[in-house]
C-alpha cells in the first residue's frame, strides 16, 4: 500500500468547510462558534479586516463580538453599535443582503469605519448578513488593502454555507436561552386557582390573585381596581401594600379616577383590551400615555380587564416605579389572572342576581300582558317605565315617534320624577350617520358621556340644556316611521349588557304598542279624510235659493274648513274671480293662528300675483316656503318665514276657464302624506266644479227667470192691445160712417186710442226685445184699480162676484176708526180718496194686479166677495195680519199695502213653494212649472225688481191673502 497523496487544493477547501461546519452544529458556546468562524475566515479568505457583530432587534442595536486587524488593535472590535437611518450596516440588516464598496475609505454612509479603513488602509470591504429564515442575527465584515470587492464564485459559496450554518445555530442557541428564561405560567395559574376555589369571600380570592400576580411579575405595586357604574369612575377594592381598600375610603393609597379622567384607557379596557405601557413603548396614545402615567404616579403599566357577561367591572394594574419591559409572559399571565376574578366576581352577588332576573322576567311578562289585554295603554306604558327607571337607575323615560309631516321627532310618552318638568320641544330629524346608526343596530345604543360622545350630535343642545348627561337610546320599529326609547341619566354612567338587553327586549315588546298607534292613529286619519269627504259632499250638493251670493260664500267658506281639516292647517283662503275678470278677491274659510295676517278686503291683480301665477302653471297642488314669496304677495298674506304653503287652482276642464285658487298654510314646515295630499287635491277639484256648477245654474236661472218674466209681460200686453184693439174696431163699425160732427168727434177719439196701442206696441218691440224695460212713472192708486177692474168686469159678470175696496183717501189717523165700517161697492170718486198715486212701472205694476184679481176670481166661490184693503204705511210700522207678521224695511219710504182677500180654495204645496226662503228641487215636479202657479211667481220675482214684494197668505178662517207692497209717491212731488 503506498503513501496518501497530498489534497489538491480544492479539496483542501471542502476539509475544511466540512471541519468547520462540524464544529458549529456541535458547539453551543456563542463566544466559541465566534472564534471558530474567525479562524475560519483567517485561514480561508485573505482580508486584513474581519469583524463579527450580533443584531439586538429591540433596541435596534449591533454589538461587537470581536474579528482581527493589522495591527491586532480589537478594542473597537467589540463596540456596541447604534444603527442609524441611512448607514450601510443597517441596510444589510433590514435588506438582509450582502453589500460591497469599492472603497470603505470613501464612504460616506459609514463614517465610524471610514477612520478605521484609513488608520489600516482598508480598501475593498464586503458586508455580509448572518441570518436564518428571515430573522437577522448579525453581521459579517470582510476588508481587504486592495482595491473592489469581487468573490469568486466558489469561495462566496463557501463563506455563504458558513455563515449560514452560523445563524442557525445562533439561532437555535437564542430559542433555547429564550425558552429557559421563560416562566412557566401553568403552575402559579394552577395554583391560584386552587386557592380561588377554596375561599368564599370575594376580597379573599382579590387578595390571592393580587398576591399571586404580583409574586410572578414583580412590579412595584399590584392593584385591583373596581368600576361604579353610578359614579361612572373607579376605585382601588385591593393592592398588595393595603390587601382591601374600602370604597368610601378617604385614606386610599389610589384614589378614585372618574372614567372621563381614563378616557382612552377605558375604551380600551372596555373593548377587552390589555394595556401595556413600558420602557419607549405604550399601546395607546403619546399624549395620553403620559397624562396616565402621571396620574397613577408610576413609570411602566400593565393593565388587563376584569369583564363579566361583555361589561367592564375592573382591571387588574401591575404597576412599576422604572421603566419596564413587558413581556409576553407578564401579560398572559395577567390576562388569565384577570379572568379568574371575572370568573368569580358573580358570586358576590349571586342571590341579587337572581332576584333581579326575577324581576327583569316580570316586567317583560308585564308589559306583553299589557299590550294584549283591554288595559289602557297609557296605564302599561306608565307602569313599564316607573319600573324600567328603577331597574335602570335612570332619570327619564322617553318615547319618541317620527312625524313624517313635521319633519321631526315628538314625544308621545314620558315619564320623569315628580321633581323634574317634562320636556316640551320635538328633536330635529336625526344626521344621516346617527340614523343608520340606529336603523342598522340590534341593541341599545349608549352613550356615557353625552358632553364628549359625537353620536345624537344634533340632539346634545337640548339634552344638555335639560340636564342630560348620558342615555341609553332603542329603536322600537323597523318600518319608515321610526320610534325610539330613550332612557336618560343626569350623571356620567354605563349600563351593564344585561340592563341593555333588558332595555332592548322592552323597546321591541313597546314597538308593538306604537304600531297599535300608529294604526289607530291611520285609521283616525282614514276617518277624518272620509268625513271631510261626506261633509264637502254634502256642503255642495246643497242647492241654494234666495240670496245666493251669501249663501255662496258660506258654503265656499265651510269647504275650506274641512279641507283644511284633511292637512290640519290653520289657514284656508279661497281667492276668487269670475271668468274675464282680472282681479280676484280673497274668500277666508278659516284662519285659527295669529301669526297669519290676511288683507280679506285687499283685490288681487290675477295676471301680475305670482302666486296665482305659480298655481295656473302647476296641473295640480304646488308646495312652498312662506320665505319664497316676493314682498307684493306678503303686502296681502304675511305668514311666518319658516311657514309651510299648499296652492292648487280650481281647475275643471282643460276647456274651461279657472275660476280661483286655493291656499293653505301652515306656521312651520311641513311634509304632508301622499294620502293627505291626494284627498286635499280631490276635494280641491270637487269645490272646483261645484262652483262652476253653480255659476251655470246662477246664469240659467237667472235667464230663464228673465224670459219667463218677459214672456208673461208681452203676452199680457198682447192680450190687452188686443182687447183694446177689438173694443175699437167694435165701436167703430157701430158708428159707421159720420154723419154728425158729436159722432165724428168720436170717431177721431178711437182713431187717437188705436194710434196710442199702436205706439205703445212700437216701444214693446223696440226696448222690450229681449229683455225688460223698467220705466218710472205715476199713478192715482184710484186710476190703477179702476182700470184694472174694468179689464176683469166681465170675468165678474161671469162668476157673479162683486168687490170691495177699502181704505182710498185716509189718512193714517182715520184707519182705525174706518176699518169696522161697511163696504163702498165700486171705486169712490171724491178728491180725498184719490190722492195716494204710486210710483214705478205703471204698466208692469198694472199687469200684477191685473193677473192677481184673475187669480182671485179663478179661484173664489161663485157669488163670493173680494175684498181690497188699501194702507199707507211707514218703514217703522207692523203690520199685523192675524197669525203672520211682517216686518218692513225700506229706510224712511212710505209704502202702499194693498192686500186682496177673498174665500176660496188654494193649495198649501203651493203657499210654501211661493215662500220666497224655501228651497226646492228643480228636477223634481212642482205647481210653479205650469200657469196660473208659475204666473204667480212671475208676478212675485218681478215686484222684487220693481222695489215692491208679494206675499200669499191663507188666514185661520180660511181666507187667501195676497199681499202687495207698492212705494207710494212723497206728499212734495
Amino acid at each position: 500500500m503506498g503513501q496518501p497523496q497530498k489534497p489538491i487544493a480544492a479539496e483542501q477547501h471542502i476539509l475544511s468547510l466540512g471541519r468547520v461546519l462540524q464544529s458549529l452544529r456541535e458547539e453551543d458556546d456563542v463566544d466559541v462558534l465566534i472564534e471558530t468562524t474567525i479562524s475560519y475566515l483567517k485561514e480561508q479568505f485573505d482580508y486584513r479586516l474581519i469583524w463579527i457583530a450580533l443584531y439586538d432587534r429591540l433596541n435596534h442595536i449591533l454589538f461587537g463580538k470581536g474579528g482581527m486587524t493589522p495591527g491586532n488593535d480589537t478594542v473597537f472590535l467589540r463596540q456596541r453599535v447604534v444603527l442609524s437611518p441611512g448607514d450601510l450596516l443597517e441596510q444589510v440588516v433590514i435588506e438582509q443582503h450582502p453589500l460591497g464598496v469599492a472603497d470603505l475609505q470613501t464612504e460616506i454612509r459609514a463614517a465610524e469605519w471610514r477612520k478605521i479603513a484609513e488608520q489600516f488602509q482598508i480598501k475593498g470591504t464586503i458586508i455580509l448578513p448572518i441570518r436564518y429564515k428571515d430573522r437577522c442575527l448579525g453581521l459579517v465584515l470582510l476588508g481587504s488593502e486592495r482595491w473592489g470587492y469581487l468573490l469568486t464564485g466558489e469561495a462566496k459559496a463557501r463563506l455563504i454555507m458558513v455563515l449560514g450554518e452560523l445563524g442557525a445555530v445562533l439561532c437555535q442557541n437564542e430559542m433555547d436561552l429564550h425558552y429557559k428564561q421563560i416562566k412557566r405560567t401553568d403552575e402559579p395559574l394552577l395554583e391560584l386557582l386552587e386557592n380561588l376555589r377554596t375561599l368564599t369571600n370575594l376580597d379573599q380570592r382579590l387578595e390571592a390573585a393580587v398576591q399571586a400576580t404580583h409574586k410572578f411579575v414583580s412590579p412595584s405595586r399590584t392593584n385591583v381596581y373596581w368600576f361604579e357604574r353610578e359614579g361612572h369612575y373607579f376605585w382601588c377594592r385591593m393592592s398588595n401594600d393595603l390587601v382591601k381598600v374600602d370604597c368610601n375610603s378617604s385614606s386610599q393609597q389610589a384614589p378614585g379616577m372618574t372614567v372621563q379622567e381614563l378616557s382612552d384607557f377605558y375604551y380600551a379596557l372596555a373593548t377587552n383590551q390589555i394595556v401595556s405601557i413600558g420602557d419607549a413603548r405604550s399601546s395607546l396614545k403619546s399624549h395620553f400615555t403620559a397624562k396616565l402615567l402621571e396620574r397613577l404616579k408610576v413609570r411602566s403599566l400593565l393593565a388587563a380587564p376584569i369583564i363579566w357577561q361583555k361589561d367592564l367591572v375592573g382591571f387588574l394594574a401591575l404597576e412599576s416605579n422604572e421603566r419596564r419591559i413587558w413581556t409576553e409572559t407578564d401579560k398572559n399571565f395577567v390576562r388569565a389572572a384577570a379572568g379568574l376574578i371575572s370568573l368569580t366576581a358573580p358570586t358576590e352577588s349571586m342571590e341579587n342576581t337572581v332576584k333581579q332576573i326575577q324581576e327583569d322576567v316580570e316586567l317583560t311578562s308585564q308589559v306583553a300582558q299589557g299590550i294584549y289585554s283591554e288595559h289602557d295603554l297609557q296605564e302599561t306604558l306608565h307602569n313599564c317605565a316607573k319600573r324600567v327607571l328603577v331597574r335602570l337607575g335612570a332619570t327619564r323615560f322617553l318615547l319618541l315617534q317620527y312625524d313624517p309631516e313635521q319633519n321631526n321627532y315628538q314625544f308621545i310618552y314620558q315619564n320623569q320624577p315628580h321633581n323634574r318638568q317634562p320636556l316640551t320641544f320635538t328633536f330635529d330629524t336625526l344626521k344621516e350617520l346617527d340614523g343608520q346608526l340606529l336603523q342598522s343596530s340590534t341593541q341599545a345604543v349608549e352613550i356615557e358621556n353625552l358632553n364628549e360622545d359625537l353620536r345624537l350630535f344634533n340632539w346634545r343642545p337640548l339634552l344638555l340644556e335639560n340636564g342630560v348627561r348620558s342615555l341609553l337610546v332603542c329603536k322600537c320599529t323597523h318600518d319608515q316611521i321610526p320610534a325610539l326609547l330613550i332612557i336618560t341619566h343626569e350623571t356620567h354612567r354605563c349600563w351593564t349588557t344585561v340592563e341593555k338587553e333588558l332595555l332592548w327586549i322592552v323597546s321591541q315588546q313597546i314597538g308593538v304598542i306604537v304600531r297599535q298607534w300608529q294604526l289607530h292613529n291611520r285609521t283616525q286619519q282614514q276617518q277624518k279624510v272620509s268625513q271631510a269627504f261626506e261633509q264637502c259632499l254634502r256642503i255642495l250638493t246643497q242647492s241654494s235659493q234666495g240670496k245666493i251670493e251669501v249663501k255662496k260664500k258660506h258654503l265656499e267658506r265651510t269647504a275650506l274648513k274641512q279641507i283644511a281639516s284633511i292637512l290640519g292647517c290653520p289657514v284656508a283662503v279661497l281667492l276668487s274671480w269670475s271668468p274675464g275678470e282680472s282681479w280676484a278677491e280673497i274668500i277666508p274659510g278659516v284662519i285659527d293662528n295669529n301669526q297669519f295676517g290676511i288683507f280679506s278686503d285687499a283685490s288681487i291683480p290675477i295676471q301680475t300675483e305670482v302666486l296665482i301665477q305659480w298655481a295656473l302653471a302647476t296641473e295640480s297642488y304646488l308646495t312652498l316656503k312662506v320665505n319664497n314669496l316676493p314682498p307684493e304677495t306678503r303686502k296681502w298674506f304675511n305668514a311666518p318665514d319658516k311657514g309651510q304653503i299648499l296652492v292648487m287652482a280650481l281647475r275643471t276642464n282643460a276647456d274651461y276657464e279657472t275660476t280661483g285658487v286655493v291656499l293653505l298654510a301652515d306656521s312651520q314646515e311641513r311634509r304632508w302624506s301622499e294620502q293627505s295630499l291626494s284627498a286635499t287635491a280631490t276635494l280641491i277639484s270637487q269645490l272646483g266644479w261645484w262652483r262652476r256648477e253653480k255659476q251655470i245654474t246662477r246664469l240659467l236661472k237667472s235667464t230663464t227667470e228673465e224670459l219667463q218674466q218677459l214672456n208673461w209681460y208681452k203676452h199680457r200686453r198682447l192680450e190687452e192691445i188686443q182687447r183694446i184693439t177689438a173694443l175699437c174696431l167694435s165701436q167703430i163699425h157701430d158708428l159707421g160712417i159720420p154723419a154728425n160732427e158729436l159722432t165724428q168727434m168720436r170717431y177721431e177719439l178711437l182713431l187717437r186710442q188705436l194710434e196710442q196701442t199702436t205706439t205703445s206696441m212700437s216701444g214693446l218691440l223696440k226696448l222690450e226685445q229681449w229683455q225688460l224695460h223698467i220705466s218710472c212713472e205715476t199713478m192715482l192708486i184710484a186710476s190703477l184699480l179702476k182700470r184694472s177692474l174694468e179689464r176683469i168686469e166681465n170675468l165678474l159678470k161671469q162668476q157673479k162676484l162683486w168687490i170691495g175696496i177699502h181704505g182710498l183717501g185716509q189718512t193714517i189717523d182715520e184707519q182705525e176708526s174706518l176699518k169696522n165700517s161697511s163696504l163702498a161697492r165700486g171705486v169712490p170718486t171724491s178728491s180725498s180718496q184719490s190722492a195716494m198715486a204710486i210710483a214705478g212701472d205703471i204698466v208692469k205694476i198694472e199687469l200684477v194686479i191685473h193677473e192677481l184679481l184673475v187669480s182671485a176670481c179663478n179661484r173664489s166661490q161663485t157669488g163670493g166677495k173680494i175684498d181690497i184693503w188699501c194702507r199707507r204705511l211707514d218703514a217703522s210700522q207692523t203690520v199685523d195680519a192675524k197669525h203672520f207678521f211682517t216686518k218692513v224695511k225700506t229706510g224712511h219710504q212710505t209704502l202702499l199695502e194693498l192686500s186682496i182677500t177673498y174665500n176660496g180654495a188654494i193649495e198649501p204645496q203651493l203657499l210654501t213653494e211661493l215662500h220666497q226662503n224655501t228651497h226646492k228641487d228643480v228636477l223634481a215636479p212642482s205647481n210653479l212649472d205650469q200657469p196660473p202657479a208659475l204666473h204667480l211667481l212671475i208676478c212675485q220675482n218681478l215686484m222684487q225688481e220693481l222695489g215692491g214684494e208679494l206675499n200669499f197668505y191663507q188666514l185661520p178662517d180660511n181666507r187667501v191673502v195676497t199681499r202687495l207692497l207698492l212705494p207710494l209717491v212723497a206728499h212734495d212731488s
